[in-house]
């Protein structure tokens, strides 16, 4: 299982996105754990290496388990741990390695092509929701077959 951290970096009425190149989708940046990281120092680690700018004070905002499934055998599955924050310090880079960087104001957002998934947590956290949890299923196309969200508060 792969351990996964991504941020939503909010600077006033906008939102920086990073746009994969294989599929268009927009995504908070993020990447991949390292071993014997926490989540926090792998989401400030990934985010600065995808964008140049360095978290201050990233805030749990999601948690989800994301499967991959194939005529209804699980063929992937990872945790996706999603950070919010405010605060940052740098430049963006004009050119990252992992695809188009990009400030987006937050009601643009249900605009933007997206893995479903991730337009519905994209929403409730730049909208100031508390702590969301859910799991999602995904054919190997990244279509989505459905989703449970948990947004009670305090979790």
């Amino acid at each position: 299982m792969q351990r996964v951290t991504n941020c939503v970096l909010r600077d006033g009425n906008r939102v920086l996105l990073l746009r994969k190149p294989r599929r268009g989708w927009w995504v908070a940046p993020g990447g991949k754990m390292e071993p014997a990281e926490s989540v926090t120092e792998a989401v400030i680690r990934e985010y600065r290496e995808e964008t140049g700018l360095t978290l201050i004070d990233p805030a749990l905002r999601g948690v989800f388990t994301v499967l991959i499934e194939d005529g209804g055998r699980v063929v992937d599955e990872w945790m996706l741990f999603t950070f919010y924050a405010e605060r940052y310090e740098g430049e963006p880079v004009t050119d990252s390695p992992e695809g188009v960087l990009a400030w987006h104001e937050v009601s643009r957002i249900p605009e933007l092509p997206t893995a479903p998934g991730d337009q519905l947590f994209l929403t409730h956290i730049t909208q100031g929701g508390g702590l969301i949890t859910g799991k999602f299923r995904y054919t190997p196309d990244y279509a989505l077959i459905d989703c449970v969200i948990d947004r009670r508060e305090g979790l």
